[in-house]
């Protein structure tokens, strides 16, 4: 029987949900899938109790077929994603895209809507979840979720009283990311993880346990998960993890498929596992269903974390395959379409003084008191003392000198960005305190941005920051080149 699990309050999902991000891959030859066949290819989930599906606006026309199935009166679950690209997040955008997918779908209610945000330099993303929220309350969305956000920007949202159930992450016997700080964070404040990629995009099975390297792969979601495993060590890696997952299926009489959902469903912030499907050429769902027919003890556990130690962690944190190198997806390097995105603010040549150019960000208090967000003079970039403020929602995480401390170094990257510099040429940093308690949380959140960079730093308690909830402020200087 499939297991099930109350994903956030009134939603209760079998801990198996279809993922329907290969309907891409089945159109991008241009011919659409057959919405009425799709319905039909659901419907057979649904009757045998896989009744959650996941998919996105750019996962083809799986919407559109997720939509058809419910006209048709199959019982499910719908979940879908936002992933706009970064600018203005307006309450009329962020309506128009909900609209858009509730028309497509045939629902008046999005059970859970996902939301994805390309680069936190852009902070609209707070103006896009603080309409998501109010869409909540007024009923045409039932939960909020993530997708690839990483611990540190979960963090932010949740300080500022964004009500998030879920944050979707890659999480497989290969990719262990999400274990560390993110579980803690999502026990701690009540998130639940929905983990994709379990089987790496089917590496992780029979078919590839003790067989050379291919080499070429021909599906998107192959592509993908062999940089996973060039990431983790290579190939020798990937038998290493396979031999120990087939020594435990031999043991429980289950495929290496069910040990590596099995040992992901097992984590304690995970909520359930996103198993792919292609609607109407291929499906698992007797194999899925033996997941619940055993589970694992200590002896596997051991037999796994031996293979584990044949392996490299993968670096950074969730979701920053697609915001950094080393690009993890299915496209590869992703720097030209961040690179292609518009700056935050425009730069503009500071009146009588040639070689020089600044950046405001638009405060009301740049032009009273006189002072620009950041300035360049040759290869030079000075960032004033920059605060967790944000447009008109205020004061960012006012409780929370952390979350404070991420957005600020957002706000700072997105200032140098737009005088042609980056974070990397940061050479000095000076950091302002309104509570000496808060060093700690301020210090790892720095960390996080620089510990490759290492700038010069001096961190200061000061008497009071201007303004009530402002618990840190931060400046900085850079040298391009």
């Amino acid at each position: 029987m499939i297991e099930t699990t109350e994903l956030a309050p009134g939603l209760v999902i079998p801990r198996i949900v279809t993922g329907l991000w290969q309907v891409a891959d089945m159109e991008r030859g241009g011919k659409l899938l057959d919405p009425v066949a799709g319905a039909g290819a659901m419907g057979a989930y649904a009757a045998e109790g896989f009744t959650a599906f996941d998919m996105a606006d750019h996962y083809g026309s799986s919407e559109v077929i997720a939509g058809e199935a419910k006209a048709r009166g199959v019982p499910l679950q719908a979940f879908t994603k936002w992933c706009p690209q970064p600018g203005a997040m307006t309450p009329q955008a962020v309506r128009a895209a909900v609209d858009l997918a509730r028309e497509r779908m045939q629902a008046d209610r999005i059970d859970l809507m996902q939301f994805h945000w390309w680069t936190f330099e852009h902070p609209q993303y707070l103006d896009a979840m603080g309409e998501l929220a109010k869409l909540r309350k007024e009923g045409a969305i039932g939960h909020l979720g993530l997708t690839n956000f990483d611990t540190a920007h979960l963090r932010l949202l949740l300080s500022h009283g964004i009500p998030v159930a879920t944050n979707q992450v890659c999480i497989s016997l290969l990719d262990r990311r999400a274990l560390g700080d993110m579980s803690a964070l999502c026990l701690e404040r009540g998130v639940r993880l929905l983990a994709y990629g379990t089987l790496g995009g089917g590496f992780l099975s029979e078919r590839w346990l003790g067989v050379p390297e291919p080499e070429q792969v021909a599906d998107w979601s192959k592509m993908k998960y062999r940089r996973f495993i060039d990431a983790a060590g290579g190939w020798n890696s990937l038998q290493a993890v396979l031999r120990a997952a087939d020594r435990i299926a031999k043991k429980h009489r289950v495929s290496i498929a069910n040990v590596a959902t099995r040992w992901v469903l097992e984590q304690p912030a995970v909520a359930a596992v996103i198993v792919g499907a292609r609607l109407g050429e291929s499906e698992h769902r007797a194999d899925n269903q033996t997941l619940f027919s055993f589970k694992l003890d200590d002896e596997d556990r051991g037999w796994l974390s031996e293979a584990f130690a044949q392996t490299k962690m993968l670096p950074g944190d969730c979701g920053d395959e697609y915001r950094k190198p080393p690009f993890l997806t299915a496209s590869g390097d992703l720097s030209h379409h961040l690179d292609a995105l518009p700056p935050v603010w425009r730069a503009e040549p500071v009146p009588g003084r040639p070689g020089r150019t600044r950046v405001d960000s638009g405060s009301v208090w740049e032009p009273l008191a006189g002072y620009a967000r950041a300035v360049r003079h040759g290869n030079r970039i000075d960032v004033s003392g920059t605060t967790a403020t944000h447009g008109s929602a205020g004061v960012v995480a006012a409780s929370d000198a952390g979350a404070q401390t991420t957005y600020i170094i957002d706000k700072i990257a997105a200032s140098l960005r737009s005088l042609g510099g980056s974070l990397e040429d940061v050479v000095r940093t000076r950091v302002y305190l309104s509570d000496v308690n808060d060093w700690e949380a301020v210090a790892r959140a720095h960390g996080r941005a620089f510990a490759d960079i290492r700038p010069a730093n001096t961190m200061l308690q000061v008497a009071a920051l201007i303004g009530p909830g402002y618990r840190v402020e931060i400046e900085a200087e850079a040298i391009v080149g």
